[in-house]
């Protein structure tokens, strides 16, 4: 989880083993490829997708004080849901009081939470649930019994000043830091004294600015921690002396343990060895090994959140700047160091500014050399995944995630689109398959949240790349003191509603809650399979993700016109998929059709790249990749050239840009032209601007085209309105293709009816309301398993829709009529629909509420039934005997069809506003899930002449008896609007066959 505080010191923050344990084990958690990317033609793996690509949970523990008989019950409520697996961390943000949890013996990797850790994985063997585990309690990463002075301890560098004016002597102490060091550390060690001449005109606002050529080491005239010196005259100077000691950083809400847990150091060897010390001496039991083998998934990482008043630190950060520089570090720390996370000196800008981007650029190295390979082999020493979320740093974890086996972003802390975009990069350019998401929570909204909200937020995620969703979360049942509805990790947060939802049995809506998960679960197979496929790639300088900046022209002007970007750093341009064939980046992979390069944003904007990057580039494009570049990089400069250096990349990008299928603009709006005067476009094209987002998966089978109707941020305004417009999507396989829609709430796949060919181009007409989803599937004809051959189809219609029936091509009308249908054929043919009733408006209704009150403890309900009869459909809050009501509540209604109703009518059921899940059952029978965000369900097969009884059951959150009943938290939140609100309508249709 990525919380509101930016973090200071920097950017804020199988196999089936279980033969002989159990009978009908799970598929474990792959890596790649997924269970998915192996599907093969039919519909099982998308009707019924397999547990490995199902969504998960965050499983809230209140540390060990877990009983192995609930935890067991908890997995077996998760596995019954349609969930595929859970991630067990330590969080209790609610409980103030820390004593009731018994950290001496109840904490995290004690005795009990060890036996609650068994209980899961033996009842997870059994259900077919995956089970992950975080590394630490809480985050970051920490270790019980690591003390803050100890070397695998996270580090801080801090420093104390002195000014000087010139001509003056000091004599007396270094200057101590400027900050007192905290509880628990006892030494810190002197790592350099300098001075250096004050210049005025490299100070910025903030910054003092210094003379680079004055900085004067006096580290060994230090005797017995005093110091005497004399500043030459003319003048201003200051006296820095530099620190490194612990940080002592404890895990987020602790304490989790006893002993304490310290954080560990992210960026050396040692750090990384003290955490799998501790799991081989004091977890990892031979039972729990074994179970692990079976059911285990992925240990995981949350986001690396280090806090320090200074800068954060390690050792062997000297020397591992020298050998990626060449430079020597300490010259140069003035620019570097950190005050509550402010910078304090400058040099020249410019100087500055590469020292900066070259400091960092070396910790993302040992971060991602140390501590992410390090734990990433580990993990596969034991058949487990590494799964992380590499960003609250500024390091490149564009780089980390090529690193890890499932890089995780998360939809609170990320700022839009392009931030899972830079993961996913990473991702696939190392040949790996799942971008994973903490999904869901929302600051403040406990107890109030909707699925509805939930799906808005993750169907934009998933066009950007991401193919797992991890739901934040589920609450382990009760602690001592714990209210209703139960113990909430996040809830009461400072005696408000806290971040995210405790979803559960607890809430009216897990009565439905299968549907989302076979939803999610299907969105996740489609993108799972095969391999992505992304129009351009973004070479982004530094692979900072978490920051919301997006590429110029691309984010703003291409995604609305259909394009697809990723975003890679330097290091991706050295691995193996890193070729070029037919013109295309990663031919294998994502074929990427072009490379776009652009000043760093993070570094003034500057276009310069290092040599090494323009070689790369180069290399790139000399074997057939086109490149546009934005800006002058005609006239670059490298930001701290070594001798000969500026020529040599003059020289490079000369031979670059007088390459044929380069171009350079100055203008961003003309990025759209130099990609159109190169031949590249996109796989996904829309002559309207719309809201519409896709990703593009190709298998052996098909080409699948996730679409949704989202936007690249939740804060953008205006809100999405709905898009009716034609999209024209690109084959990629050979041989006579056509186009399915694969509904991923009810798992059908039908083959579209309607659309038109040109090449290797398929159009179709694509209607989505706000944050709805389709998905449709380009494939050799039969691949769903449909019969229809090379039949042809319909190219242009006057009918309101065209498909395929057992019966062959039929039209569908509204209202009687004749019809002209034009067939691919050429041939055109008239079909004539009969009489339509009129839409039908139910005026009557009959409410039967189950009103979910506190029971006798924190974990138990009672239920109250409310009846009530509705000539008009309003929100419970605005009826008054369901004012404060939360639960589940059944709307039953009669609608009454004519004599003449026939086998060629049918009816589509339109809800209109229902808040939150609901089920719709026509006649007695309960139809598939309908899609959550555009409440619409095709009823016909139904529906008969005469009476016809209808029911629409509606679960709600429970914000609204929480308010009454719980009032010092939730009291301050305003009533939601629940319910079946309508306008409810029968739109009936007549359907025939063309002749």
């Amino acid at each position: 989880m990525h919380e509101a505080d930016p973090q200071r010191g920097g950017m804020s923050r199988r196999t089936v083993l279980a033969a002989g344990l159990t009978v009908g084990a799970a598929a474990a958690f792959g890596t790649i490829p997924s269970a998915a990317a192996q599907a093969t033609p039919g519909t099982d793996w998308f009707t019924s997708p397999a547990r490995a690509v199902r969504p998960r949970f965050r499983w809230w523990w209140p540390d060990g004080l877990v009983d192995p008989d609930e935890i067991a019950r908890e997995i077996d409520q998760i596995a019954d849901a349609g969930f595929g697996g859970v991630e067990i961390a330590a969080v209790h943000h609610s409980v103030k009081d820390k004593s009731v949890l018994d950290t001496a013996h109840h904490g995290w990797g004690s005795g009990p939470w060890r036996e609650g850790v068994e209980a899961a994985l033996r009842r997870a063997v059994r259900r077919g649930v995956t089970v992950d585990l975080t590394l630490g309690p809480s985050w970051p990463v920490a270790i019980p019994g690591l003390t803050p002075d100890d070397e695998a301890a996270a580090k801080e560098l801090v420093h104390g000043r002195v000014s000087l004016a010139g001509g003056t002597t000091y004599q007396g102490p270094v200057p101590p830091p400027g900050h007192a060091p905290a509880s628990g550390v006892t030494r810190q060690q002197l790592l350099a004294v300098q001075a250096a001449l004050v210049a005025p005109a490299n100070s910025t606002r903030k910054e003092t600015g210094l003379d680079p050529a004055s900085v004067l080491d006096l580290t060994d005239s230090v005797t017995d921690s005093t110091l005497t010196w004399t500043a030459p005259e003319g003048g201003d100077w200051v006296l820095i002396a530099y620190w490194v000691r612990g940080s002592a950083q404890q895990p987020e809400s602790g304490p989790h343990s006893a002993p304490a847990a310290y954080v560990v150091d992210h960026f050396s060897p040692a750090g990384t060895r003290a955490v799998t010390s501790y799991w081989e001496d004091h977890v990892l039991t031979p039972s729990v090994r074994r179970l692990l083998k079976a059911t285990g998934g992925s240990f995981f990482e949350d986001s690396v959140e280090l806090e320090t008043d200074g800068l954060t630190w390690t050792t062997g950060l000297p020397a591992a700047f020298e050998k990626h520089t060449g430079r020597p570090l300490l010259p140069y720390l003035p620019a570097i160091v950190l005050d509550k996370s402010n910078q304090v000196f400058a040099f020249e800008a410019q100087l500055t500014r590469q020292i900066r981007h070259d400091f960092w650029e070396t910790v993302s190295g040992l971060f991602n050399r140390h501590h992410l390979r390090g734990l990433r082999d580990w993990a596969h020493s034991y058949d487990m995944t590494l799964r992380s979320q590499p960003y609250g740093l500024q390091t490149d974890a564009i780089a980390s995630a090529a690193i890890l086996d499932i890089p995780e972003g998360e939809s609170l802390g990320f700022k839009n689109l392009d931030d899972y975009r830079c993961l996913a990069g990473g991702r696939d350019m190392a040949g790996h398959t799942v971008l994973s998401c903490e999904a869901g929570a929302y600051n403040g909204t406990a107890y109030s949240t909707t699925w509805d909200r939930f799906l808005r937020t993750m169907g934009g995620a998933y066009a950007a790349g991401v193919n797992q969703t991890v739901v934040h979360g589920f609450s382990y049942a009760t602690v001592p003191g714990a209210e209703w509805p139960g113990f909430a990790a996040f809830s009461p947060y400072n005696g408000a509603p806290g971040y995210g939802e405790s979803w559960g049995p607890r809430q009216p809506t897990w009565r439905h809650v299968e549907d989302i998960a076979g939803y999610l679960g299907r969105v996740h197979s489609v993108l799972q399979s095969g391999t992505a496929r992304a129009d351009v790639a973004i070479l982004r300088q530094t692979g900072y993700t978490a920051t919301g900046i997006g590429a110029s022209w691309f984010t703003a002007t291409g995604v609305p016109l259909g394009w697809t970007h990723q975003f890679l750093s330097s290091p991706l341009l050295d691995l193996p998929s890193a070729t070029v064939s037919g013109g295309r980046l990663a031919p294998d992979g994502l074929a990427y059709k072009a490379l776009f390069i652009e000043g760093d944003f993070f570094y003034g904007s500057t276009p310069t790249l290092a040599v090494s990057d323009a070689r790369k580039v180069l290399a790139l494009a000399e074997a057939g990749l086109p490149v546009v570049l934005l800006g002058a990089f005609d006239a670059l400069t490298p930001g701290v050239p070594a001798e000969g250096e500026t020529d040599q990349l003059r020289a490079v990008l000369a031979r670059l840009l007088a390459l044929p299928h380069v171009r350079r603009v100055t203008d961003k709006a003309l990025v759209g032209d130099a990609l159109a005067a190169l031949g590249v476009t996109a796989d996904v094209r829309h002559a309207t601007v719309s809201t519409l987002l896709n990703a593009h998966r190709a298998t052996a089978d098909a080409d699948f085209y996730y679409l949704c109707n989202g936007k690249h941020a939740e804060t953008v305004k205006p809100p999405v309105a709905a898009i009716d417009h034609d999209v024209t999507l690109r084959r990629t396989r050979r041989g006579r293709t056509v186009p399915y829609l694969l509904n991923p709430w009810t798992g059908e796949a039908v083959r579209l009816a309607r659309y038109t060919e040109d090449g290797d181009d398929v159009t179709l007409r694509v209607t989505l309301q706000p944050g709805e989803t389709m998905i449709v599937a380009l494939g050799r004809p039969g691949l769903f398993g449909d019969r229809y051959g090379n039949s042809p189809h319909a190219v242009a219609t006057e009918a309101d829709e065209v498909l395929f029936t057992g019966r062959g091509l039929a039209v569908r009308a509204a209202s009687a009529g004749t019809w002209t249908t034009r067939l691919s054929q050429g041939r055109t043919v008239t079909t004539t629909t009969p009489a339509v009733p009129a839409p039908i408006t139910p005026a009557r209704w009959e409410l039967e509420v189950d009103d979910w009150y506190p029971g006798a403890d924190a974990t138990r309900t009672d239920h109250v039934r409310v009846s009530v009869t509705l000539d008009a459909l309003r929100p419970w809050s605005q009826i008054p005997e369901l004012t404060d009501s939360a639960g589940i509540g059944r709307y039953r209604t009669t609608v009454v069809l004519p004599d003449d109703w026939t086998a060629a009518h049918g009816a589509h059921l339109e809800l209109g506003q229902v808040s939150d899940t609901f089920r719709v059952t026509v006649n007695g029978r309960r139809l598939p899930p309908v899609a959550r965000l555009n409440p619409v369900v095709d009823v016909g097969p139904w529906m008969r002449r005469g009476t016809n009884t209808v029911e629409i059951e509606v679960a709600t959150p429970l914000l609204n008896r929480l308010r009454v009943a719980r009032p010092a938290v939730f009291g301050g939140s305003a009533r939601q609007d629940h319910g079946l609100v309508g306008p409810v309508r029968l739109v009936p249709y007549a359907q025939m066959t063309v002749g």
